[in-house]
């Protein structure tokens, strides 16, 4: 008995060393080999992001709320952009760190965390980077209210992980998924919200869109820097529904098959 609580116990605090390992592996892997390592994988997004915002902003000088395009731009690319990073990242944990989980201290549950928490704060960066950089160079007249923000990143996560979960059993055992799903989800930019407000869209096409769990996020975000944006439609129930049914349907089917995909 005295045994098996002591091996618990080794265990429960080998984790965070297992999964902080990871991120450092990940860290020099991913970025340690290009110039600039770290900072250009921040920098890169952030130019490529001031530049897609550039180029609406010539398009569409009038936002349909507030009065900078670049602010109401950035707060609908990130949060989707963040979403869409995290649970590709997540979606690959396990291809990423095979080799490692032929050891039997480093679980499936360890390699989903690692990969998820280095690319949360680099994504995190990334949009604290971009919006600050808004923010100070425009008159963007924004009033933050950092519960919501903190609320709409709290979403981004939970969706991101869930589904990446999910995914990340998919692609494992069945290749094609991944080309399936990507062909689905590549409409997702016109259909969550970015560059356009929920509420301007007719019915019955606006009660389609609620299902979609991007409209919600991309609303509570934004809800974070326009003060008289009042968006009633954003049900954060639903999206934590939502991310608790893949992220526990995926975990149990990869306790079932991870050894099975591991042996692939």
């Amino acid at each position: 008995m005295k045994l098996n609580l002591r091996h618990k116990r080794t265990m429960l605090f080998a984790t965070p060393r297992i999964i902080f390992a990871l991120i450092l592996r990940e860290i020099g892997t991913s970025y340690g080999r290009s110039p600039g390592g770290y900072l250009w994988a921040l920098a890169e997004p952030v130019l490529g992001i001031a530049l897609l915002t550039v180029i609406f902003s010539i398009g569409f000088r009038t936002p349909p709320i507030g009065v900078n395009f670049p602010l109401f731009y950035a707060t609908g690319l990130l949060p989707f952009l963040m979403f869409v990073d995290l649970s590709n990242k997540v979606a690959q944990a396990i291809n990423y760190s095979k080799q490692l989980l032929a050891y039997p201290r480093v679980t499936f549950i360890d390699a989903l965390l690692g990969r998820f928490i280095l690319n949360f704060l680099t994504q995190f960066l990334v949009a604290f980077i971009t919006l600050a950089g808004v923010i100070l160079c425009f008159d963007t007249r924004a009033a933050l209210n950092f519960s919501q923000i903190a609320s709409g990143l709290g979403l981004i996560a939970a969706l991101s992980f869930g589904l990446g979960t999910f995914n990340c059993f998919m692609m494992s055992m069945f290749q094609i998924w991944q080309r399936i799903y990507a062909i689905f989800t590549r409409p997702l930019l016109l259909l969550s919200g970015v560059i356009f407000l929920y509420s301007t869209v007719p019915e019955p096409y606006r009660g389609w869109l609620w299902y979609n769990p991007l409209v919600h996020i991309v609303g509570r975000v934004r809800a974070g820097f326009y003060p008289n944006y009042d968006a009633p439609f954003v049900s954060v129930s639903y999206v934590y529904a939502i991310s608790a049914f893949f992220g526990i349907f995926g975990l149990l089917l990869l306790r079932r098959y991870h050894r099975d995909i591991l042996e692939r």
